[in-house]
């Protein structure tokens, strides 16, 4: 059988999206892969999540003749978000279609490695997003000097990024927008972008995805600021939101762990049940447990991940899990309001592969409209100012 755009795009439809919605809800990161994934509370453009706070006022003791307690009804308020669109594209050229459309096994690798490319992207800041505040921002920029740009953080960036620059009032600089990530120095914390030389402009500026700005998911770094509003209540007067947070930590011991796990219990009433923790943070835990003689178990998790365990509560680290820092959390109050799962968008006549006008290429594009939200703030801790090992 002759290849052609109509088989690529049936193939698309039935074999390759299934296999994108399994890698991107269950293999982006044991995280992501524990928390439970829905279309409740979903109206319209919004999320909007009744949450319970307190306890009920109706109970009370008394003599066997005295009056019954008056009822009073739960406290609830409720947390309003708005879905995220995230999208994920892939390009063929006519080119590459014509030149495998006798052969169609040149042309399932040309899908293949496509589809690779992209859930590989995909997964990178999907499981980036998880431990951002929503805004998009990756890092900020330092010196410039030779057309390389020195960043106080390089863990969210990688080669082939397209990203913004962005002033410190995060207005959009148009001398430095959609730049393509060229290399990354990991040790130097540098990079360099394609396009014409930046200077003295971008200092001081703010690097994002391109078109990322504020649009990002609500992640955990937004559920532990201590400023501003949380899913539209602001902190200050519901200090009832506030999550547990230990700084300033230095070398971390099992006591900490448990004084943290102890207070989250006795202020909230919530069990932590999944420890989330930096590379360099579960380095130093291993060498504690390893001269404590601490037995570390290993636990299998969704998604066939493995973790050690304390206490019977998984360890997992993350790559994008800042450092020195360690989350302590219940994935139970954690959900992804969704309109639906990832989808490939169709045109009119039904296509998900349409040709970019003017342009010899095709691309074809996949879209989940979503964002995370967390039903009780605080059940939830974080450690900070970790020593790693």
């Amino acid at each position: 059988m002759a290849v052609s755009l109509t088989n690529a795009d049936k193939a698309l439809k039935t074999f390759y999206l299934d296999v994108a919605k399994e890698q991107l809800n269950q293999n982006t990161n044991p995280f992501l892969a524990e928390i439970k994934k829905t279309t409740e509370d979903v109206w319209g453009k919004e999320i909007r999540k009744l949450a319970v706070y307190g306890v009920n006022g109706g109970i009370g003791a008394g003599t066997e003749t005295g009056d019954l307690p008056e009822a009073v009804g739960n406290n609830y308020e409720n947390f309003v978000l708005s879905l995220k669109n995230l999208y994920g594209t892939i390009e063929i050229s006519d080119k590459a279609v014509r030149a495998s459309e006798n052969n169609t096994g040149a042309f399932v690798n040309l899908l293949n490695a496509e589809m690779e490319g992209l859930i590989k992207a995909s997964t990178f800041n999907f499981g980036r997003m998880l431990f951002g505040d929503g805004s998009g921002v990756l890092a900020t920029v330092e010196e410039v000097a030779n057309g390389v740009i020195t960043l106080d953080n390089v863990k969210s960036l990688a080669e082939g990024m397209v990203v913004d620059f962005r002033d410190e009032q995060g207005n959009l600089i148009e001398t430095a927008k959609q730049r393509k990530v060229l290399s990354v120095n990991r040790k130097n914390k540098t990079i360099t972008v394609g396009g014409v030389s930046v200077a003295d402009e971008i200092v001081g500026a703010t690097v994002c995805i391109q078109g990322s700005y504020q649009n990002e998911l609500t992640g955990l770094k937004a559920l532990f600021a201590t400023e501003g509003t949380l899913y539209g209540l602001d902190r200050e007067s519901h200090p009832w939101l506030a999550p547990y947070v230990k700084e300033n930590q230095g070398e971390i011991t099992e006591k900490a762990i448990q004084t943290a796990l102890d207070t989250i219990e006795e202020q909230s009433g919530s069990q932590v049940n999944f420890i989330i923790c930096s590379l360099g943070v579960r380095r130093a835990l291993q060498e504690i447990f390893s001269k404590s003689n601490t037995r570390t178990d290993t636990m299998n998790l969704a998604g066939g991940y493995k973790a050690i365990s304390y206490n019977g509560i998984p360890i997992i680290a993350d790559r994008f899990c800042p450092d020195g820092t360690m989350y302590l959390l219940n994935t139970e109050d954690f959900s992804l309001h969704q309109l639906c799962d990832w989808q490939w968008l169709e045109g009119e006549d039904g296509k998900v592969l349409s040709q970019i006008p003017g342009k010899p290429i095709y691309t074809a594009t996949l879209v989940k409209y979503a964002d995370l939200l967390c039903s009780k703030p605080c059940g939830q801790g974080m450690i900070t100012g970790i020593t790693e090992g």
